[in-house]
């Protein structure tokens, strides 16, 4: 059963992250059928009640979150879909099941200090390089950053960026995202400070049709994630990919660019989605009571 729902999920462009938590989730589901129901979950059981006992099992048993639970519960409606088109159901026994209500909460990102801190940083480790591979890597942990933190890219996308995808002049550029979420395509133009990395990097990179390489090969996501997080140690910055890609979306909103332009660039089919960046994080309370001193 979990080999054809996986392919459902790939088939409808979910990404390799949600397939896995999905997956994850609904393995726990099925733990607690079988003890609850002393059957083995097959699709032509799942019920309506199991649904809604499961988010009560889930919220007082488990004390989960609300993020939590309504990921599970999202989850149990994807499996209940397939069920449906494979015909194992007559309609979904989960579309009723009612997500927990939670005060929205901003995504955290990067204040201008912590940004500056990370700049600084990527600027020293090409000017300390005493080698030509130790400057290469240098050059091409800057353009990782810069790139991120001025395109917003998921990390997915930026790993599979090629050089094709680059078309730059003096004056203007811009990134091809071939296959970005849900299988969409964007272009994002490229401002001055992500053109001079890029063609910097460019000139230098290994051979490979992939933008992003390293002495062994194409950079996979946890390259990426684990160059991001020791840049951040050593920055003394929280930071990841993601982060970085919120700090994004925050600085074009902060900017004035209007939430339709910030979903263009972000690539989010939904404005909802967007409507994040311009919900008060905690920082930003905390400046707005200073102003009262």
């Amino acid at each position: 059963m979990w080999l054809e729902f996986e392919s459902y999920l790939q088939d409808r462009g979910s990404s390799p992250k949600t397939i896995r938590g999905y997956l994850n989730d609904l393995k726990q589901f099925a733990t607690w059928f079988e003890i609850t129901n002393g059957q083995v979950l097959e699709p032509g059981l799942m019920t309506p009640i199991d649904g809604r006992e499961y988010r009560q099992y889930l919220i007082a048993i488990k004390k989960s979150r609300p993020a939590t639970i309504n990921r599970h519960l999202a989850a149990l409606h994807s499996l209940g879909e397939w069920a449906v088109k494979v015909g194992e159901v007559g309609s979904n026994p989960f579309s009723g099941i009612k997500k927990i209500e939670q005060q929205a909460l901003s995504p955290k990102w990067l204040d201008r200090r912590e940004q500056a801190a990370l700049q600084r940083l990527v600027d020293r480790q090409v000017n300390a390089a005493q080698t030509d591979i130790a400057r290469m890597q240098a050059i091409r942990d800057r353009c990782i950053l810069i790139v991120l933190l001025n395109t917003g890219l998921r990390i997915g996308e930026f790993t599979q960026l090629e050089e094709t995808d680059i078309q730059m002049t003096d004056r203007k550029g811009e990134l091809w995202v071939r296959k970005g979420k849900g299988d969409k395509s964007r272009n994002i133009p490229l401002n001055d400070t992500a053109r001079r990395v890029l063609k910097e990097w460019m000139v230098l990179k290994p051979k490979s049709p992939l933008l992003f390489t390293g002495q062994r090969g194409p950079l996979k996501i946890r390259a990426v994630e684990l160059i991001i997080t020791e840049l951040g140690r050593l920055a003394n910055v929280e930071v990841t990919p993601h982060r970085l890609r919120h700090t994004f979306g925050k600085s074009l909103v902060d900017s004035g660019v209007s939430l339709e332009k910030v979903a263009a660039l972000l690539g989010h089919s939904s404005l909802n989605t967007t409507r994040v960046y311009i919900t008060p994080s905690q920082a930003d309370l905390e400046k707005a009571v200073r102003m009262l001193d």
